[in-house]
């Protein structure tokens, strides 16, 4: 992922956010805000035929020490590109990568009418660690309850 494909990363965000089953967020940051919240290394894109189909990202956890190894994923799709196998691939990527830069737990948080997220997910080796019920309240003002998920690589730092 570089900075140039900002536009292409946000229009997919914006367009997540507008579905309302991904994100409690309600519209999208500016690069800069973005750029901060996300580790710097593991942000990854997946083209096709030239043009960004999905991208993914992790966040810290927590700013403690002890945590340092504990990371949030984020992963979005073109509504065109769901299905296909795609988002598995991305994600067995940035689980491969995120191994590698030494972190040894990915978190997520996924809205519980996701059931494609779900799916993923549990394809990709994570396992359910509980569930939150009206955690919070989507843009179109419904409470929203979400499943927890994890994945442990095999390095433990």
């Amino acid at each position: 992922m570089l900075p140039s494909d900002w536009d292409d990363i946000k229009l997919i965000y914006k367009n997540a956010i507008d579905e309302g089953i991904s994100t409690f967020q309600t519209e999208c940051p500016s690069f800069e805000e973005w750029d901060s919240s996300h580790i710097k290394d593991c942000r990854f894109v997946l083209t096709v035929g030239g043009e960004i189909a999905g991208w993914c990202a992790l966040s810290q956890t927590s700013s403690r020490e002890a945590y340092r190894g504990v990371v949030e994923v984020s992963i979005y799709f073109k509504n065109i590109y769901r299905g296909q196998g795609f988002g598995t691939k991305l994600l067995e990527h940035l689980c491969a990568e995120s191994e590698a830069h030494g972190y040894w737990c990915l978190y997520s948080s996924i809205f519980s009418i996701n059931d494609a997220s779900i799916r993923l997910h549990e394809k990709c080796g994570f396992r359910r660690i509980g569930y939150r019920e009206n955690i919070a309240r989507d843009r179109f003002g419904v409470w929203r309850d979400t499943v927890l998920f994890e994945r442990r690589n095999t390095y433990y730092g």
